[in-house]
């Protein structure tokens, strides 16, 4: 996902990818531990994938508060 995607998202939608995203993290991670056949370019893209997600949540908060 590119950041104009995300930023296109509406917030539950934002909060629904990051629980979808984090998980398909941690079933990467396990699978790379277990056998080194996963591309582990998959894994970073999915970090920062789910990086980009909550910092556009934290971004979201943040402009309400500030209202």
């Amino acid at each position: 996902m590119t950041q104009a995607e995300i930023s296109e998202l509406s917030t539950p939608e934002l909060i629904e990818n990051i629980g979808e995203k984090t998980i398909t993290l941690e079933k990467l991670k396990l699978n790379h531990s277990v056998s080194e056949d996963e591309n582990p370019i998959r894994i970073r893209f999915e970090r920062r994938t789910v990086a980009r997600l909550k910092t556009e949540l934290r971004k979201r908060e943040l402009a309400e508060t500030a209202k």
